[in-house]
């Protein structure tokens, strides 16, 4: 009895470090301009397949190929975009509703709840809080359920 339960404690812990480890490769960018095109493929040549028009807005990192690098976003539409169009990330959109805080913890003054699918963009993170910005408030949410990279 022992040893299975040991046994599945080993499991458990080496599937969690290769999540873990999956997860830690991840890297996330932001767009650069208000207007970008992603491409079929990771050339000028290749046709526009769609244009996103939101500034700050967090895109996965899925291939790169010479300039042209391959994302994917938030609802899995994924093409091509040239790196000058690209910047390191500075936004995450949350995946469920969050309280604002005045300061990073939970017995700060709530300032206003984000609900779910709001991009914000990041100023800087502590542990497992993020200081952010909205078109209407500053304050500091916890960085559990968001999409984008916390660094």
């Amino acid at each position: 009895m022992s040893l299975q339960i040991n046994t599945k404690i080993l499991l458990f812990f080496f599937i969690s470090c290769i999540v873990s480890y999956a997860n830690a490769g991840e890297i996330f960018l932001s767009l650069k301009k208000n207007k970008v095109n992603v491409r079929y493929g990771p050339s000028f040549d290749s046709p526009v397949k769609y244009v996103y028009k939101k500034l700050d807005y967090p895109i996965k990192l899925i291939d790169k190929k010479e300039n042209f690098r391959r994302i994917i976003d938030i609802k899995n539409n994924s093409g091509w975009i040239h790196v000058s169009q690209l910047k390191k990330i500075n936004s995450l959109i949350v995946l469920e509703d969050k309280i604002l805080f005045q300061k990073p913890n939970n017995f700060a003054k709530p300032i206003a709840k984000i609900k779910k699918g709001r991009m914000l963009v990041v100023q800087k993170c502590k542990l497992n809080w993020c200081k952010i910005k909205s078109e209407d408030f500053k304050g500091w949410i916890k960085t559990n359920n968001v999409w984008g990279s916390i660094n």
